[in-house]
């Protein structure tokens, strides 16, 4: 299962955390996901689309 947006593409992404004494150690920034019902194509799809999306109006939320 891969933390990635289904729209955007957004993903994980790694790094250094860099302490006050220039200490480096590996970390990573994780996307905020949710999981949507949404429309697609006729049929209702669940996919994972990044909170900047669905807050960007990218995606629309199925009513049952």
């Amino acid at each position: 299962m891969s933390r990635k947006c289904d729209l955007c593409g957004k993903h994980t992404v790694f790094g250094n955390k860099v302490s006050h004494a220039k200490n480096h150690s590996r970390r990573s920034w994780r996307p905020n996901l949710v999981n949507v019902k949404t429309k697609l194509d006729g049929t209702v799809q669940t996919i994972k689309v990044c909170t900047r999306c669905l807050k960007g109006g990218k995606v629309l939320k199925h009513i049952a």
